[in-house]
Parts: C-alpha cells; structure tokens; sequence
C-alpha cells in the first residue's frame, strides 16, 4: 500500500512537471530574453493630444503606459507630415536626402526598395517575427505602381516583415482596401479595381457633384469618389466586395494584431501597428461617436486609446506583458480642419493638440515634430520616470540593432544612431542634434541644448490650403532656445549670432553627410 502511495504521488509530481513545461512553453519566450517589442504608431496625434501630456480629452490606457514606464518630453518625429515620418523611422535614413519621398499618393510605387535597410530586417536578424498593421503610405509595387488585381510586390515583405495587414495609403485616399501580404482582401476578379488620381475612373459618385450622398461633408480637396458615405482623395472604380467601412478599421486592426502574437512561436515578436486614429477622416465605430463632447476629433482619440487598452489586455492574457517592450508615439503634430467638415475645429475648447507647441501638422515650429512617445518595459524600466533626453525615432533603428548585436548597412541608414540608453531612460541627455523636416521639405535643426535654427526660405507663413497653422517659415534665418520658450515666441539670432552660425555650419554638415 505504501509503495502504491509512493509511485502515485511520483506519477502526480511528474504530470505537474509536465504541465509546469507546458505552460513555460507557451508564456516563457515573454518572461525571459529577448523582449517582444510593439511599436504603436499612432497619426496626427499632437504633443498635448493626451491626457498625460496635458490634454483634456480622456486617454486612461495610454495615461497607464506613462504611470507604468517611461514618458519623453523632447521626443520627435523626422518630419511634420506622415510619409517621411514612416520613411525615415523604418529605414533610420532621414527622408529629405533623396526627392520623392514627400507624402505619398495612393497609387504610389514602393518608396523603400528591396534592398534598402530597415528596422524590420535588422529585428529580423535579431532573431524576431515581424509583422506590420494599419496604415502603410509608403507605396507599393515596382516602377510603374501597384497591380490592384494581381501582386502587390515589393511592399511590406520585401523590407523584413514576415505578414502585413494593411490599407495602402490613407483612410482618405483611393483605393479603399486591405491588402494582406501581397493581395487585395476580399478582391472579385470579376470586378477588378482601377484607381486614378488624375481622372475619373468608372461610374460611382463623387463628393464635389453629389453632396447630398455624404455622411461627412468635405471642406477641401477630398471631393472625389465616394466610398461609404464618404468622399476620397482620387478615383476608383470596382473593387465592391474589397471596400472597407471605416468605422471598423480599429477593431479589424486590433484583430489582425492578435492573432498575430498569439501564433505558437519561439521567437520573439516584432510589431509594427500603425494606427489610422487620428487620421482624417475621422468617422468613430459607432460604440465610440459622440463619446466626447469635443466631437468627433475626440471620438477617435477615445477610440486610439480603447485600441491601445485592448493591445495591453491581450499582453497580459498571453503571459506577455512583463517582457514586452511598447513603444507609443505619433508620425507628425496635430491638425483640426484637415479636409472634411467635422467640428474639429469649432469643438475643439480648451483642448490644446499641440500643448504649449506653437504651430502644428506640415509646420517648422515645434508642434509640427515634437510628438508624444512613451515606452514601457516592466522587465528594465521603472515606472513613472520622465525623461528630457532629445530624441528622434530615426534612431529606432541603431537602437534596436545595437541592444540586439546586428550589424546593419551605416553607410544606408546614415542617420540612425544608438540611442538605447536613452529609449530606456538610463541616458538623460540624448542626441546632440537633429532634423525637422516641414511642408515642401523645408528643415529645421535643434539641439540638446534647447537651440532651434530655422534657415530662411521662401514659403508662405500659413499652409496655403485652409488647415490655418503656420508654417514657421521666413525670409530671414531664425533662432529659438525652445528649452527655456517652447511656444518659439522670441526669436533670439541678434541675441545669439554666433549661436547661429554655429548651427548654420553644423546643418549643412549633416545635409551634406
């Protein structure tokens, strides 16, 4: 009788062993080694958008990633509008440096070549899954454009990334689908897609002729081909059983991100979700309208933050959240009336996008740039610590590859930098410098020690075409000490003229690297 206890408690021990195994499969990859790392890359977000940073509209998820890790005061996109933002985040090459890579049409060739390096090649090489959701405007296909009917190649996995879902350009641009690795979701060949932006393709009504078929009237631009009430930037025709509803895009998106990090795997994993919120134009799924009184500007910040609260709550369920490392930021600064008609502007109260930041989206002054960023890692960083250090998310790139020993292309991506003790708040100072670039690819240049040079040029003072933000441009060259005046009211270059030349030399040595 003892020895049958014996060998039961033996058998009992060993089952729980195995289970015990079983389970460290599942969650150990999350709880030791390398960290998965989710980048959130949120559109048009401003410096005050948040709660966290100041801003009235609630925001308690991303609020929590702030409390639980590390917040960045002078954090920075490279440019104020989105597509060199993507450009020179994923390739750690500022976009300015060769021409074309302005913000992109919809039916943009690929702008980063197979071949070229990137921050998904180098988690690649780190020994990562990567994956890429939400919004892409980087263009897709080979030299004459994307084959909506046929193979949408290079894009997304000719760069590193392992799966994409995606919508190719913007939420106001044609063609208004998904494209899930090399395809079109959902795409009838019998009813093939045609997209123009230079004519009227096919028969569906547009904005400018047919008004009273909108759900959200447009104010500039954005009249041309209707899809789901709404009027797009450009033509299309076909496609009807491809066309997205708008008011879906987060949920779809937080989808397609689960079943991503839930896939069995040995890896560690790399994502890149970038949101389409707060992207024009803003139509909220319907659990979310009129869930502000800020209208529905606010809606989609609500609706960016449950995204955000839904992305931590499937961390935590697959055991993951104490090693993965989120990373929380905007492509450019904040925009009220950008194209449609939506109250942004008239509602928007005591509300701030840009916090203290003068100017906004397409301008040389600090709101264009200075952007939201957060990161969180429960395994290294300690919560609630804020951080001064200059930043720039060119440096994702040297940051990454540097943590994870890879060896990249430095004579590519030339401007990446290792910024790794500073991404995890070790290193409070930064970067000596870097490079804004504005509307019409004007730049700008700040360093750590709060200087901002403006060089003169010939632009307009506002955005020429109704968003009402100053560009900051001028005819003369300008000088700012945004450290101690962050809202750039005093230009200082009398005060401080050797300052200026100094910054003149040093921005045509990085311009000319």
């Amino acid at each position: 009788m003892k020895r049958m206890y014996v060998i039961g408690l033996l058998i009992l021990f060993l089952g729980f062993s195995c289970s015990q195994k079983q389970v460290a499969k599942k969650t150990g990859k999350a709880q030791k080694g390398k960290p998965n790392v989710l980048l959130i890359y949120t559109d048009d977000v401003g410096y005050g958008d948040i709660a966290t940073y100041g801003g009235k509209i609630p925001t308690p998820n991303i609020d929590k990633l702030a409390e639980q890790g590390l917040l960045f005061t002078n954090a920075y996109a490279s440019a104020a509008t989105c597509t060199p933002s993507r450009y020179s985040l994923l390739t750690g090459e500022y976009a300015w440096r060769a021409k074309g890579r302005g913000v992109a049409p919809g039916d943009a060739s690929a702008l980063i070549k197979p071949g070229v390096e990137t921050l998904p090649l180098v988690m690649q090489k780190g020994g990562y899954r990567t994956a890429a959701i939400g919004k892409w405007h980087l263009g897709l296909g080979g030299e004459d454009g994307p084959d909506w009917n046929g193979t949408l190649s290079p894009g997304p996995l000719e760069i590193g990334f392992d799966y994409s879902f995606i919508i190719p350009a913007t939420g106001d641009r044609v063609p208004t689908v998904f494209v899930e690795d090399h395809h079109v979701v959902n795409l009838d060949p019998k009813d093939p897609i045609e997209v123009s932006y230079r004519k009227k393709v096919g028969d569906r009504p547009t904005g400018k002729d047919h008004p009273e078929l909108l759900k959200m009237m447009w104010s500039h631009g954005h009249n041309h081909t209707i899809v789901n009430g709404v009027s797009r930037i450009g033509y299309m025709s076909g496609g009807e059983s491809a066309l997205w509803r708008d008011e879906d895009f987060a949920q779809t998106f937080v989808d397609k991100a689960s079943a991503f990090i839930k896939q069995d795997s040995d890896k560690p994993f790399f994502m890149y979700f970038a949101t389409h919120d707060i992207h024009v134009p803003r139509i909220a799924n319907e659990r979310f309208q009129g869930a502000t009184e800020f209208g529905p500007r606010g809606d989609v910040i609500v609706q960016l933050d449950w995204t955000i609260g839904e992305l931590v709550k499937l961390l935590k369920a697959e055991g993951m959240d104490k090693n993965t490392m989120i990373i929380f930021s905007s492509d450019n600064g904040p925009v009220l009336d950008d194209g449609y008609v939506d109250q942004a502007r008239e509602l928007v109260g005591d509300h701030q996008p840009g916090g203290e930041l003068r100017g906004g989206k397409y301008s040389a002054f600090e709101a264009g740039t200075r952007v939201p960023f957060i990161v969180k890692w429960p395994a290294e960083i300690q919560p609630g610590t804020i951080s001064n250090a200059l930043f720039s998310q060119v440096d994702l790139l040297g940051s990454m590859a540097a943590y994870l020993d890879v060896v990249y292309d430095t004579s590519q991506a030339a401007d990446t930098e290792n910024a790794w003790e500073s991404l995890v708040g070790k290193d409070k100072e930064g970067r000596y410098g870097l490079v804004q670039e504005a509307l019409f690819s004007n730049l700008a240049y700040v360093r750590r020690d709060g200087y901002k040079y403006i060089p003169a040029n010939n632009g307009p003072d506002m955005v020429p075409w109704g968003p009402i933000i100053e560009t900051g441009f001028s005819k003369e060259d300008q000088l700012f000490d945004v450290k101690i005046d962050p809202a750039e009211n005093n230009e200082v270059s009398e005060e401080f003229p050797e300052v200026m030349e100094e910054m003149k030399k040093e921005l045509n040595e990085i311009i000319n690297k």
